[in-house]
């Protein structure tokens, strides 16, 4: 259109022309430029104002106040739009074209796709906190989404073969040129306008169904390219984009000629950055944006792990519902889920996983089960309560697996029975219930009677005691279950592994081994005061453990029952039961040997468990005869060999579960006395591996009922440890540890000499701490990382109950901060776990700990410089932590400050330290600077030792506010303060930050050791001036003594700084402990003005006192109010005013 090219320049001439009419501002037009040259920036002409850029400038001007009236904006703009695309309709009025779209004048469609673009633009600029760039962002995309609807169905009207074909409409071609326009801003300078362009493309392609392949492959080229943008807002935005585009990328058509970031599809693209990027925003944005597709699933549930808590209540409240059905997951997959919900540190991730779990997973199983009719259905409601559906879902987690102990199902039926207590009261636990007792309905069971048996509500309590059948009925139950496990044992002892039927059987034997397991737990709750009940448990419990056959894990359980029901019986027919199960063990499990004996061998054989029962010395598993055993091949004597050793287990595990169950003394009890010393400690010089170690765990445990048994074995650990082998370690480490803690008078130093003198009384220490140490430390520093982490978390508990004294303890707590800060831990995170969460633990338990650590820090500094380059040697392996972070944690956990109450909060909501808490600061400042000083410290190894001195708390004054307890140790301030001074005067700083936090520390000290100085001379003025005496004889005597007080306090307050708040501050102690003394007595207190009647015998007095008082006014004017102070409360004396007071009632 000629008429456009015309009014653009015509406005150009005018503007030109203007400009240079403008004399006035000619030379600050020119100096603005010359200004302005650098950015290089040149705006564009954009024509004259017509009517259409007001009517499209008002309508982006409406949408960015509000979305509310939006939907009213698009059809005014499409509106516009048509006005300018289309022909106007004949309608047969007058001025029928005017009103058309209400323009003035005519105007094509690309006029105004430019007007609109030209509005788009604006908002580009506009930062992420204004919320107008979003409106009219929004806008935009209603606007094209509606537009392209609109042509879309005008093209669809004229023919139904072209109806679903893409035409090229106005709308689209609006949208082409904005997308063309902006998909070049994408890679601008400025972080806004990246973000705004990714927002709008993406905003774009989420609004409409169809584009132009052109623009596609663009889009999808600098998305993702954008995916790499150093903002997290713009890699969000352009998630949001691809998230569409994902669905429809084809991984085949790779475009060679691009760059690497196209290459690849969008899809492998997004999982990278959702499993890799560092934001967590970015990594939720792909998360919501994924297709749930089973390619893609895997990846989603990952995110349940990550470490952002929002991301993962997202997963848990969000993406999991969506998902549908559970059971399409795998049997893998939702027992992590589950596992990991329920166990996370955030508590909104473990109700989300609860109601996951309570809610939507058992409404899946439950659905199927509804028996209502479909009229009764409503959207939302819950199923009825159905035990069956319970019972299915328990199975798809293996409930036999999960449902051990510290397993997940127990946390996931605990959420259960707390969230749903519609299923707690439709439970019913009948006659046909304990019949057909299976995994899932046992486990059910013993889930609601633990709750019931934990939880605080009475009607819970009540609910459950109704449910639960009697001791007797429970017993016959558990009998059953017993017998049934007893005959699938057999079964499986017998059959060979390669047939075909063994698998099943092996299962079914683990199933029936998990329903008595979770009986004996019911077992082990009920209440036994019913004696039929309890005899019948007693019998059952005393057979079962003498069962061979029985599994260890229902062993232990039943033999924990049986010392419950044994209770008021006592321990000793409780060990002695155990006995006798020990001996019937034996001889179930020796009946095939001894079958094969004939004769008088036989016979003799036959009579063995009844001379080990009587004779209390032989031992309770007797070996075969030398003649039965020359009768024997060699695959039987292995075969016997064989059995030996699991009788020898059985018997051995029998004793471990009863020695975890008793409390009283070992020598005490002759049935325990004679298990030791026919079954431990045999065991412990076997020459098989899981004897030994059976027989060391059964040996620490005895040791623990006895001290003296513990004390003469403390040798045989050690050489197990020296000798054993890894499994033997970690069980000697263990032990000694619990026996040590439980005993540690083992550990007390050795009684000192009577006729020693006293410069050698000192005391001397215990020589088992030598080897416990040792022990430790070898095992901290062990190959293998479980004797590592079980080597910490002793030492752990040994240090933090403070049993080591203080030189081995500074030696394992050197070697843990050492270790901690090593680089090759970092493959042992379990470690690394366990000292990150004892080092601050310790150091800030006890104030003697923090300075411990104190006195270790620079040996530990030199050490770690060592490690640092040996690791900058060695190329490969992970880099040590940065000295500024090594030096931030050492100076925390030596700060007294936060050592535990250290700091106290007071009345007024301040916080007041105490003294001591600075100690051990000072002290490590002191071997800093001691050792910075040095001629052999390195530069190296001074700037780390600097650095942490600058991290250092020292109060700079004596006096603060908030400190209580009186000021540190003078003679340690005088020595840092030496030190300081000789460092600064040295210049031994590294660098100019050092030198400037050194001359600080100076100035501080100095002021404070001024302070003290002087807080001391205040106090012992105050000292002199309260030691006036109480009673006077006689007036004249007071009023020479007051003169004396008052020559020494004016020689004194000369030395005395003039501030009156100092002086005040230094005679408050005294004063306070003047008016203690004084309130003694009941007339304490009271002089004043009416206390002295004026009487006539008194004139001179009176004389005297107008003397005193002019006196007083010259030391005041003077200004030592220390004296007036002394000089009032040596005026007059209680004496003084008893006789004043008497002579006024006699007169």
């Amino acid at each position: 259109m000629p008429g456009r090219t015309s009014s653009r320049s015509a406005r150009t001439s005018t503007a030109s022309t203007t400009r240079k009419t403008s004399t006035g501002t000619t030379r600050s037009t020119r100096t603005s430029s010359a200004r302005q040259s650098s950015n290089a920036v040149e705006i564009p002409d954009e024509g004259p104002e017509t009517s259409l850029r007001t009517k499209v400038a008002q309508v982006f001007s409406d949408a960015q106040r509000t979305t509310a009236t939006q939907r009213k904006l698009v059809v005014n703009l499409r509106k516009i739009q048509e006005a300018c695309c289309f022909e106007p309709p004949e309608t047969g009025k007058k001025g029928g074209k005017k009103a058309k779209g209400e323009l003035q004048e005519d105007f094509d469609e690309e006029e105004f796709n430019g007007e609109v673009v030209r509005c788009v633009l604006r908002i580009l600029c506009v930062k992420k906190s204004e919320p107008v760039g979003d409106r009219v962002i929004r806008f935009l995309g209603v606007f094209l989404k509606y537009a392209s609807e609109k042509d879309q169905a005008i093209f669809a009207a004229e023919t139904e073969e072209e109806a679903t074909a893409f035409h090229e409409t106005p709308s689209s071609r609006l949208t082409s040129h904005i997308l063309t326009t902006i998909l070049a801003l994408l890679t601008a300078k400025d972080k806004v306008v990246r973000f705004r362009s990714t927002q709008t493309v993406a905003h774009i392609v989420n609004s409409l169904t169809t584009i132009d392949d052109d623009i596609f492959n663009l889009i999808r080229l600098g998305f993702l390219k954008r995916l790499r943008d150093k903002e997290p807002s713009v890699r969000v935005q352009a998630i949001l984009g691809l998230g569409r585009l994902a669905g429809n990328d084809d991984e085949e058509q790779e475009d060679d000629d691009s760059d690497d970031e196209a290459a690849g599809g969008i899809l492998d693209k997004l999982l990278d950055i959702m499993i890799n990027d560092p934001s967590a925003e970015v990594r939720r944005a792909v998360l919501l944006n994924l297709p749930l597709w089973p390619s893609t699933l895997r990846y989603i549930l990952e995110r349940a792990r990550d470490m952002d808590a929002t991301t993962r209540r997202l997963v848990y409240g969000k993406i999991l519902p969506a998902l549908g059905d559970f059971r399409h997951m795998s049997l893998v997959e939702r027992e992590k889920l589950i596992r990991w919900g329920l166990r996370d540190r955030d508590d909104i991730v473990r109700k989300a996983a609860a109601t996951l779990f309570r809610e939507r997973w058992l409404e899946d199983c439950a659905s199927s089960r509804d028996t209502r009719p479909e009229e009764e259905k409503k959207p939302g409601d819950v199923a009825p309560p159905s035990v069956e559906a319970l019972c299915e879902l328990l199975e798809r987690i293996d409930v036999t697996r999960s449902g051990e102990e510290d397993g997940m199902a127990h946390e996931a039926m605990r959420q259960f029975w707390d969230g749903r207590p519609d299923y707690r009261k439709d439970i019913t636990f009948d006659h046909e219930f304990w019949n057909n007792l299976d995994a899932q309905t046992a486990f059910i069971a013993r889930t609601l009677n633990d709750y019931s048996q934990s939880t605080d509500d009475d009607r819970v309590q009540a609910m459950i005691e109704d449910k639960m059948p009697e001791v007797t009925m429970f017993a016959f139950v558990l009998q059953r279950e017993l017998n049934s496990l007893m005959e699938l044992v057999d079964k499986v002892a017998v059959m060979e592994e390669n047939d075909e039927e063994y698998e099943e059987a092996q299962e079914d034997v683990e199933e029936q081994d998990f329903i008595v397991q979770q009986l004996l737990h019911i077992a082990h709750t009920l209440d036994y005061t019913d004696e039929m009940g309890r005899r019948q448990m007693y019998n059952i419990m005393r057979e079962a453990i003498a069962k061979a056959q029985l599994p260890e894990e229902c062993t232990k359980l039943a033999i924990e029952v049986l010392r419950k029901v044994c209770g008021s019986r006592g321990e000793g027919d409780f060990c002695a039961l155990i006995v006798e199960a020990i001996a019937e063990v034996r001889d179930s499990l020796l009946d095939a040997d001894d079958a094969t004996v004939t004769g008088e061998d036989g016979a003799e054989e036959s009579f063995h468990s009844a001379q080990s029962d009587v004779g209390g010395d032989e031992p309770l598993i007797k070996p075969k005869s030398a003649k039965a055993e020359k009768n024997m091949t060699e695959e039987e004597k292995e075969e016997q060999q064989i059995r030996e050793v699991m009788v020898y287990s059985k018997c051995l595990h029998i004793v471990q579960c009863t020695l975890q169950n008793v409390e009283g003394d070992l020598e005490a009890d002759t049935s325990l006395t004679n298990i030791l010393n026919t079954l431990i400690i045999p065991a412990v010089q076997a020459h098989q591996a899981i004897i030994r170690e059976r027989g060391v765990i059964c040996l620490g445990l005895a040791a623990l009922l006895s001290k003296d048994l513990a004390g003469n074995n403390l040798d045989l650990f050690f050489h197990c440890f020296t000798k054993g082998h890894d499994a033997l370690k970690e069980i000697v480490i263990q032990v000694l540890t619990d026996v040590i803690i439980t005993h540690p008078q083992l550990l007390t130093p050795t009684v000192q000499d009577p006729d020693a003198t006293t410069e050698d009384a000192e005391p001397i220490p215990n020589p088992r701490i030598r080897p416990i140490t040792k022990i430790l430390l070898k095992a901290f520093n062990a190959d293998s990382k479980r004797i590592t982490l079980i080597a910490c978390t002793a030492a752990s508990k040994l240090l933090l109950l403070g049993i080591l004294p203080p030189v081995p303890t500074a030696e394992v707590l050197k070697a843990f901060v050492l270790t901690y800060f090593d680089p090759e831990t970092a493959a042992n995170p379990a470690l690394r776990q366990a000292l990150s969460y004892f080092l601050p633990v310790f150091c800030h338990s006890k104030l003697k700990n923090a300075q411990l650590m104190a006195q270790i820090v620079v040996p530990i500094i030199a050490k770690l410089l060592i490690m640092r380059d040996e690791n900058m040697e060695e190329e490969e392996g992970d880099e040590m932590v940065s000295w500024p972070v090594i030096t931030a944690h050492l100076a925390e956990w030596t700060d007294g400050r936060k050592v535990v109450g250290a700091t106290e909060l007071g009345l007024d909501g301040k916080t007041s330290t105490k003294a001591e808490a600075e100690e051990p600061h000072i002290g490590l400042a002191i071997e800093v600077l001691e050792r910075a000083l040095t001629s052999t410290c390195s530069k190296d190894e001074r700037k780390p030792l600097l650095s942490l001195l600058s991290k250092l708390f020292v109060a700079s004054s004596a006096g603060k506010k908030g400190v209580e307890g009186g000021v540190v140790d003078e003679e340690s301030l005088h020595t840092l303060h030496a030190l300081v001074t000789e460092a600064v005067e040295g210049k031994i700083g590294v660098d100019a930050t050092q030198r400037n936090a050194m001359i600080k520390l100076e100035a501080s000290l100095t002021k404070r050791l001024g302070e003290v100085e002087h807080v001391m001379q205040v106090q012992d003025t105050s000292r002199d001036a309260s030691a006036t005496p109480e009673t006077t004889v006689a007036v004249e005597e007071a009023n020479d003594a007051t003169e004396v007080i008052e020559d020494d306090t004016e020689t004194e307050a000369a030395d005395v700084p003039e501030t009156q708040a100092q002086a005040q501050a230094g005679a408050e102690e005294t004063q306070i402990e003047d008016e203690e003394e004084e309130d003694d007595t009941m007339l304490a207190g009271m002089q004043g003005e009416g206390t002295r009647m004026p009487l006539e015998d008194d004139v001179d007095d009176e004389e005297e006192e107008e003397e005193e008082e002019e006196e007083e006014d010259d030391i005041v004017e003077e200004g030592s109010t220390l004296a007036i102070r002394s000089r009032r409360s040596t005026m007059v004396t209680e004496d003084d005013i008893m006789e004043s007071l008497l002579q006024s009632e006699m007169s």
